[in-house]
């Protein structure tokens, strides 16, 4: 008698092989060529990435994976993402199986879904790792699920969790990572969340009386503003202060990771250093909250280039928390979005 299972799909960006300028094009050519990542007219996009972005781009990257690569483990998202499967798996028992996809790169979305249909998983909850949600993150990874299941004759039940940026699970969990490093002396807390196009804010929602581009914080979660990316970046950084006791005045909150010259959302996060710094801040925690494991842009981006501007405009510390990563309480909160 076969025993069916629940198939857990956890799902997180991806990475590439290698810190290569070599994998690094290969790897920018299937993100920067979705559709949902760079939303201009196929022409445009296919323009603007084989025209501009991987002429250039990859060598400049590689330097980045390179920074923070681990000769043991390798890529610092594939294996903390891993581990925290391997987690789950352990922690749910043997009446689930549990699998990871990447978006973008290998295991695949693909790989992880056919294992869990051998395994005849008659019901899959796929997780997106991504608590704020975009559609240029939440958005292709359940097109590409949904797109899998359809393909097959029997198409299983699937069950997506589209974001959990205010769920109670995930800001414990979160104020359990950081709460450690709050006993030293610091003047300021930086919540630093990965910045979007503008745009795909326009697309999102219409409703919303905020304009992004002035850097204006953005209102409550309403029914006018709730698939909107960048106020769930506020409400999950409005949670984490309030669970942590945390003093408003001493918080800010920035967005990083902004490519090319179009438009993106605000406020911009040398800009917010640079004003913590007016407002004599001389030690941080930074903090980040919209990725849950470790990864070139919290490792390189914010740990080691963010962390040299900071010292370079006079300030002194700055203790950036690790991500979730495998700590027990988020895994606590991944079994309970699956329960």
């Amino acid at each position: 008698m076969i025993t069916e299972k629940t198939g857990i799909l956890l799902v997180n960006l991806g990475t590439p092989a290698s810190p290569t300028k070599k994998a690094v094009r290969q790897y920018l050519k299937e993100f920067l060529d979705d559709a949902r990542v760079i939303d201009l007219p196929w022409g445009i996009r296919k323009a603007l990435l084989h025209g501009f972005i991987l002429p250039f781009r990859p060598a400049k990257s590689a330097q980045a994976y390179s920074a923070i690569w681990d000769k043991e483990q390798g890529s610092p998202l594939l294996f903390h993402s891993q581990a925290m499967a391997l987690a789950l798996q352990a922690s749910l028992g043997e009446d689930y199986q549990v699998e990871l996809g990447m978006r973008y790169g290998q295991p695949s979305i693909s790989h992880a879904f056919e294992k869990l249909m051998d395994a005849r998983c008659t019901h899959i909850i796929a997780i997106p790792l991504f608590p704020q949600y975009s559609s240029s993150a939440n958005g292709s990874a359940m097109e590409k699920i949904l797109t899998l299941a359809a393909s097959k004759w029997n198409v299983p039940a699937i069950t997506l969790r589209q974001n959990f940026y205010n769920h109670p699970d995930y800001i414990a969990a979160q104020a359990a990572v950081i709460a450690p490093f709050l006993t030293q002396a610091i003047d300021g807390v930086l919540f630093s969340y990965h910045s979007l196009p503008q745009r795909h804010i326009d697309k999102s929602q219409s409703d919303c009386a905020a304009v992004c581009v002035n850097h204006q914080e953005c209102p409550e979660i309403t029914s006018a503003n709730n698939r909107c990316y960048r106020a769930q970046c506020y409400a999950t950084s409005h949670l984490l202060t309030k669970a942590l006791n945390l003093v408003p005045e001493k918080i800010a909150v920035a967005f990083q990771s902004r490519l090319g010259r179009t438009v993106w959302i605000g406020p911009e996060i040398h800009r917010v250093m640079r004003t913590m710094r007016t407002r004599q801040m001389k030690n941080i925690l930074v903090v980040c909250p919209s990725f849950v494991a470790d990864c070139v842009e919290t490792l390189e981006e914010i740990g080691i280039r963010a962390r040299a501007e900071w010292q370079k405009l006079g300030g002194e510390s700055f203790t950036l928390v690790p991500c979730m990563n495998q700590h027990p309480a988020w895994i606590q909160a991944l079994k309970n979005l699956v329960l």
